[in-house]
């Protein structure tokens, strides 16, 4: 998850919280009108009343306040509503009875409404405080760096206000290598985030040690094998679930990069120096996690040149699946090569604003990308 992820969250939190102040304009204009109402209505003609308007301002403040300023302001249009009958001499009639029973009956019910509403918007705050802290532990924020290679990375979760979904994305370092996960949850959302916490916790035990990168892959699919099992007992679909992965390994003193994939989109090799994407094809995939039992091959590394200013560029079918209104697929490997010259930060963001331009402002599904750069690099 970007940085910039974390910081849009804390401003929607601050702004939820800014929304429970009562804007000035909802104590201002109900003040205005107890005080302009009675005023009138003593210039006005026997037939004509006014003062029943008063019931206006103690809505006004519920729309907007809580319940003390909602209180309040229908104590002062009850007191206004009294002035009124008695500056016309009309208090103890059945109609102004009548209305300030009304009005005081409709103040205390919308007293009554406030709390309720503000009980549940303070509840609401505090389960997506917790909910996005949960979401930030599963998906932690990538390092700018990660010994010799520059990181940065773009998240968009199918689901609104998730942070998180089917896709997820991990760096983590040995001694001398840096490693890296980018992988797809079948299914989409809230849905998957089991899947993903499952994947990514396997990850994030085993890339640190110097272990070959098959070992660590056939740890991640033992993991995810064995939460599959665990969760099928309660969910009837866990065993047609798996979890489409690349897994990379960047050494340090040596210009090539490892990588195993189990059935994810080939990652695309960016060469500033030529302006070409290349796709990173493996000739020997392995099945998608959670599906390694059906297959009695074990795992086959590939390696490709991967040299000083080189960037590998992973994402998931989130992006490349991505389809135009008249369903055209979007094109990745041709797009990319406009913004090769940026750094990886502000390259990602380019394709995120051309992705949602080319869907039309609206993306369904979940899409993550991750961008690695051999040598100096601002994320």
């Amino acid at each position: 998850m970007s940085a910039s992820t974390i910081t849009t969250s804390a401003t929607r939190i601050r702004r939820v919280w800014r929304r429970a102040a009562p804007h000035p304009l909802f104590l201002v204009i109900p003040l205005v009108l107890i005080i302009a109402i009675p005023a009138a209505d003593a210039f006005l003609p026997p037939d004509i009343h006014l003062a029943h308007l008063l019931v206006v301002a103690t809505a006004v403040t519920a729309i907007g306040a809580g319940p003390r300023p909602t209180g309040l302001i229908g104590a002062l249009a009850v007191l206004a509503l009294i002035a009124a009958g008695a500056e016309r001499r009309t208090l103890i009639t059945e109609s102004v009875l009548v209305e300030l029973a009304s009005l005081a009956a409709l103040s205390v019910l919308l007293v009554a409404f406030t709390h309720l509403r503000d009980r549940h918007h303070r509840e609401l705050v505090r389960a997506r405080t917790v909910s996005d802290t949960a979401q930030r532990v599963v998906l932690r924020p990538l390092p700018e760096r990660a010994g010799p290679v520059a990181l940065a990375a773009e998240y968009h979760s199918a689901e609104g206000d998730t942070y998180i979904g089917g896709d997820l994305y991990a760096a983590a370092r040995t001694t001398d290598s840096t490693r890296l996960i980018m992988g797809d949850v079948r299914g989409k959302g809230l849905a998957s985030i089991s899947d993903t916490a499952i994947v990514l916790g396997a990850f994030r035990a085993a890339a640190h040690r110097r272990i070959p990168l098959t070992e660590l892959v056939a740890y991640v699919e033992d993991a995810v094998r064995w939460g599959l099992a665990e969760f099928s007992q309660c969910e009837p679909d866990a065993a047609e679930r798996f979890v489409t992965a690349v897994v990379l390994d960047i050494p340090d003193d040596e210009p090539v990069v490892h990588m195993i994939s189990c059935g994810h989109p080939p990652p695309l090799l960016l060469r500033r120096a030529t302006g070409t994407a290349t796709a990173l094809h493996v000739t020997e995939p392995a099945p998608p996690l959670g599906l390694g039992a059906m297959s009695d091959s074990t795992y086959t590394t590939a390696t490709f040149p991967f040299h000083e200013g080189d960037r590998i560029l992973l994402y998931t079918d989130g992006v490349t699946e991505t389809r135009d209104g008249e369903g055209t697929f979007y094109p990745l490997a041709e797009r990319v090569v406009r913004w090769n010259d940026q750094a990886p930060g502000p390259l990602l963001k380019e394709i995120t604003t051309d992705l949602r331009a080319h869907a039309g402002g609206l993306l369904n599904d979940d899409m993550a990308m991750m961008l690695v750069q051999r040598g100096h690099g601002t994320a």
